[in-house]
């Protein structure tokens, strides 16, 4: 298992956090998913077999959110 914390900017309230989680975790590969408005961030806990980090970042956006480098 490999993590990574990516910055996520867009996230306003719980339900962001939720939306950018679900997203995340329909990915195969996925162990632990943790989205913090306040912080700014995703931390991905995530089998680098089976997803990679690009992957993750491509789920966010498709969500609405923007991952900042």
């Amino acid at each position: 298992m490999e993590k990574i914390l990516l910055p996520v900017q867009g996230m306003a309230c719980g339900h962001c956090e939720i939306a950018v989680q679900d997203a995340v975790r329909k990915l195969p590969g996925i162990k632990k998913v943790k989205a913090s408005k306040r912080k700014k961030e995703a931390a991905v806990e995530y089998d680098p077999e089976l997803v990679t980090p690009e992957q993750v970042k491509k789920a966010i956006s498709d969500t609405g959110y923007q991952v900042t480098e």
